[in-house]
């Protein structure tokens, strides 16, 4: 029993069992195959290693942005007289974030105190003080309801409420736009990046970005593609967009960030692309346009009072996106074994070609299997091969 025990332990050690390889000589077959190998070289080494560099080892993306905007418009309207406006007026936030709004237009509700007056029409009317519910405030109210239903004009009734008085009644957008002049205002991005596993810290002033030309730079994607300073007008252009239609009643214009940086290469050609997108539908005509509400507070006779502004206003959102790559050993033997395992397809469909499609593919079996009954005897078995053998040969004679 133990002379058995190790004679298998010894053949299990010193033994070593391959695969049987049958050559087929067949123009299809070999064909095909080689095809199959061609296209599986290719995908490996232009798509996995040349354009998604399945040779390096990657990182994302940890960013800080930050703006500015510089520009002076001019307004004349009724209610105000002639005014000027710059930074400190248009721009909400004025924190410099990367979301922020520049107003392009407005609507005035002058000299509002609280107090007790008839509410809008088109929050609802009434015709007795039943309807007006003390205490309550509608969806799209302007106050707290006190109670009374009181004459709004001389055809309608509404409740009275208790807020800012008078109520905002005006409901024109002054067409052209009142800043129109913001299509001349200019952006000043910047940008601060890492990547920390690579310990990479860049900015989107880079080398070639110097003080003399910063000064004097308008961003251009053609002539001018790594200034940080950009027009308005050039933006919303270069999104798709009118920028007078868009001024009218607002809407949001998004501006990317991109940062794919190979550092293979040196640092400084890991540099920013700027891109800017269209983030509003004209065609929609529910709730078209951008626009809210701003306040200014002031006293006068001992009692606050406030201008109210309706802004229409361009948003534009600032996103930064980019990954970083550089050579690791590691993925690239990963991404090596698994182009060698797709090899493996190759043999696969040409041996489901050779073994079932083909006129010859009994034959075929019979060399790529080796078939061995239970209870036949070695001699038995070379007689069961020999004779189908001979019978394939007549028959292809």
């Amino acid at each position: 029993m133990g002379h058995k025990f190790a004679e298998k332990i010894s053949t299990f050690l010193f033994e070593y069992d391959t695969p049987r390889m049958v050559l087929v000589h067949n123009k299809k077959v070999g064909l095909t195959f080689r095809l199959i190998q061609l296209v599986v070289l290719a995908y490996i080494i232009g798509w996995v290693f040349l354009y998604e560099k399945g040779y390096q080892s990657k990182d994302g993306i940890i960013n800080s942005v930050s703006v500015k905007l510089k520009g002076i418009a001019l307004t004349n309207v009724s209610e105000m007289g002639p005014y000027i406006w710059d930074v400190a007026d248009y721009v909400f936030p004025p924190q410099g974030d990367s979301s922020f709004v520049v107003m392009t237009n407005f609507i005035i509700t002058r000299g509002q105190k609280q107090e007790t007056c008839p509410g809008h029409p088109e929050t609802g009317k009434c015709n007795e003080d039943t309807k007006c519910t003390k205490g309550e405030f509608l969806r799209r109210g302007q106050g707290i309801m006190t109670g009374n239903c009181v004459n709004f004009s001389h055809t309608q009734k509404t409740c009275e409420i208790f807020g800012w008085c008078p109520v905002e009644i005006d409901d024109n957008i002054p067409n052209p736009p009142l800043l129109l002049e913001a299509e001349k205002f200019t952006l000043y991005i910047k940008n601060s990046i890492t990547f920390p596993k690579f310990g990479v810290s860049r900015r989107n002033l880079v080398e070639r970005v110097n003080e003399h030309y910063l000064k004097n730079c308008i961003y251009h994607k053609d002539t001018d593609p790594l200034c940080p300073v950009f027009k308005l007008g050039y933006i919303v252009e270069e999104s798709g967009q009118n920028f007078s239609q868009l001024a009218f009643k607002g809407g949001i214009v998004g501006i990317t960030i991109n940062w794919d940086c190979d550092l293979d290469w040196s640092v400084k050609y890991c540099v920013p692309v700027y891109k800017f997108h269209r983030l509003y539908n004209e065609d929609n005509n529910i709730s078209p346009g951008y626009n809210f509400r701003y306040a200014r507070y002031y006293r006068e006779n001992g009692r606050d009072l406030r201008i109210l502004y309706k802004v229409f206003g361009i948003r534009f959102d600032i996103l930064v996106n980019g990954k970083a790559g550089k050579f690791d050993i590691i993925p690239t033997m990963t991404t090596i074994g698994s182009g060698i395992g797709i090899f493996g397809v190759a043999s696969v469909l040409c041996d489901l070609l050779l073994l079932n499609f083909l006129s010859n593919r009994d034959y075929y079996k019979q060399k790529k299997f080796k078939y061995v009954e239970r209870n036949s005897t070695k001699s038995e078995k070379e007689d069961i091969v020999m004779s189908n053998l001979q019978g394939k040969e007549k028959s292809s004679q």
